[in-house]
């Protein structure tokens, strides 16, 4: 195995990042199950599909989820290490607790909602097991989300403080105001063992 470079080397300050996230592919045995669950919870639609591939879309990309069937491939392990989540952001509160409700009515209820505090989040499991969090951010700049990162309330509590979906959803269509209802209520101490998902 390659030793890695020091991040602070000269070499690794030469690096170029991408310029986004592009896709991401899933193996599955349960492809046609998938592929409907992912056309159905983002609103996508297939690029290509042939019965063992699909690249889904939701936006002007090609595609941003892949679909491919592997007979046969065993059920994941909370215990193994690997990808936890895929996170989705949306452009409102409102379009996010709206979002919840069509899936809601539909079966589909998330498996966690949870203010981190830069962001609120619901995250739902699709038929695999796969972690996907749909959230909004809760400041209008990266900087001051950031900021929120150096935060007493966040020092105690890096996770967040769960909330009720339909509860706030009602809140908003009773005319509170978004920025109000994003911002994080306060909380005691809570650890990374308080991740439930």
């Amino acid at each position: 195995m390659a030793s890695l470079i020091n991040p602070s080397s000269d070499i690794a300050a030469q690096i170029v990042p991408p310029i986004k996230l592009a896709h991401f592919v899933l193996r599955t045995s349960r492809f046609e199950e998938l592929v409907n669950w992912y056309k159905l919870v983002m609103h996508a639609t297939a690029s290509y599909e042939n019965p063992g591939l699909a690249f889904l879309t939701y936006d002007g990309e090609h595609h941003r989820i892949a679909v491919v069937s592997i007979p046969a491939l065993g059920e994941q392990s909370s215990a193994s290490a690997g990808l936890h989540h895929v996170a989705f952001t949306y452009g409102s509160l409102a379009d996010l607790l709206e979002n919840h409700a069509r899936l809601k009515a539909l079966g589909i209820e998330p498996a966690w909602a949870i203010n981190h505090g830069p962001t609120t989040s619901l995250y739902y499991k699709d038929p695999d097991g796969n972690h996907l969090e749909f959230q909004v951010e809760n400041f209008d700049t990266v900087e001051e989300a950031t900021q929120f990162f150096f935060t007493d309330a966040f020092n105690i509590n890096p996770i967040g403080v769960e909330f009720d979906p339909d509860a706030l959803r009602e809140r908003l269509l009773a005319g509170e105001n978004e920025e109000e209802l994003k911002r994080r209520p306060p909380s005691g101490p809570v650890g990374v063992e308080g991740v439930k998902i």
